[in-house]
C-alpha cells in the first residue's frame, strides 16, 4: 500500500503539529524513517514531508502510519483525524485565495500562517508593516513595487492588506508587536499628506491593548537588525513551534529550523531593547507627523 499525497504545499502550523506527533510515535516505535517507508511501500522521503508538515495527510494514510507504528487507538485515531483534516482544510481554504491572481505564492502562504497566529513580532527598516498601514500608504507602496500593472490589480492588492488587517480586531485579536527604523517615519511614501495620515494612524493603533509599536532612532547607531525586515510568528498551540519570513535581496525566505527561529527572537529582543519605550515612540512619532503635515 502506498500513501499518496497532494502536491507539496507550505507548511501549517497545524500540518507541522500533526508531524510533530506522527514524527514521536514513528520513534517511540523505534522505526527509522527508512524503515517507515518500507513498511508503508512509500518513499522515505514523503515520510520526511509528512512529518515536516510539508505536504497534506489524508485520513486513510493517517490510519496506515498508526497501524504501522502500532498506535491505532480509537481515541488517537480520532484526535489525529480531526487534527488532519483541520490541517487541510487551511491549504485549501481562506478568503485571500480569491485574489490569488494577484498574490504570489510566498505572500499566500504568509496570510494563511498570519490567520492562525496568535501572536506577531516584527522588525521593519524602510516601510509601516502592513497590518498597520492606510488605503492610501498601502496604494502608494504597490505602485511603485511595479509588481502589478493594472488598477485593477493594484485595487485588489489594496483590498487583501486591507482584509488582514482584520485580524487586529475581533474577539480574539491578533497581539502585534512592532519595531520600526526612524527611516520609516521620513520615508516620504505617497507624499506629505499620505505620510501624515500613516503616522496619525500609528498613533491611534498604538492604543490598542493588543498592538505595541516602538521606534529605534538613529541616534542608536547600528545594530543587529539593521540589515533585513523579518516577521516572527507565534501560535497558540502549545506543540507549535514560532516561524520567521526574512527578507533578503533576492526575496523573502521562511526559516522553520529551531536554530534559525531562536536567532531572530534574539534580534527582536535586542532590537526592542534598544528602541525607544512606546511612550516615547508615540511622542516621536507625532513630532514626525507634524512635520509631514507642515
Amino acid at each position: 500500500m502506498s500513501i499518496k499525497s497532494t502536491a507539496p504545499n507550505p507548511s501549517t502550523v497545524l500540518g507541522r503539529q500533526l508531524g510533530d506527533e506522527l514524527r514521536r510515535l514513528r520513534e517511540a516505535a523505534k522505526l527509522t524513517t527508512t524503515q517507515a517507508a518500507e513498511a508503508l511501500d512509500c518513499t522515505k522521503g514523503k515520510i520526511s514531508r509528512i512529518e515536516n508538515g510539508r505536504v497534506a495527510v489524508r485520513l486513510p494514510d493517517l490510519t496506515a502510519m498508526l497501524h504501522a507504528y502500532e498506535a491505532a487507538h480509537p481515541a488517537l485515531l480520532e484526535r489525529l483525524s480531526a487534527l488532519a483534516r483541520s490541517a487541510n482544510r487551511r491549504r485549501r481554504q481562506g478568503w485571500w485565495n480569491q485574489y490569488g491572481s494577484v498574490l504570489a505564492d510566498t505572500y499566500r502562504d504568509y496570510i494563511a500562517l498570519e490567520a492562525m497566529a496568535g501572536e506577531i513580532r516584527t522588525f521593519q527598516a524602510q516601510l509601516v508593516p502592513g497590518l498597520l498601514q492606510t488605503p492610501e500608504y498601502i496604494r502608494a507602496v504597490t505602485v511603485a513595487s511595479r509588481q502589478w500593472q493594472t488598477a485593477d490589480e493594484i485595487e485588489k492588492f489594496v483590498q487583501v492588506r486591507l482584509g488582514r488587517q482584520e485580524r487586529l480586531a475581533g474577539e480574539s485579536p491578533l497581539r502585534l508587536w512592532a519595531v520600526l527604523s526612524e527611516a520609516v517615519l521620513l520615508q516620504q511614501v505617497g507624499g506629505p499628506q499620505v505620510m501624515h495620515a500613516q503616522l496619525e494612524g500609528l498613533l491611534a493603533v498604538s492604543e490598542r491593548a493588543n498592538v505595541t509599536i516602538q521606534v529605534l532612532p538613529f541616534v542608536r547607531g547600528a545594530h543587529a537588525s539593521m540589515f533585513g525586515p523579518y516577521v516572527v510568528l507565534g501560535f497558540p498551540e502549545e506543540a507549535a513551534l514560532d516561524v520567521v519570513l526574512a527578507d533578503n535581496p533576492t526575496g523573502s525566505i521562511w526559516l522553520e529550523r529551531e536554530a534559525e527561529v531562536a536567532r531572530y527572537q534574539d534580534l527582536f529582543d535586542a532590537a526592542r531593547t534598544s528602541a525607544l519605550s512606546p511612550m516615547e515612540s508615540r511622542a516621536l512619532i507625532r513630532r514626525r507627523s507634524k512635520e509631514h503635515r507642515a
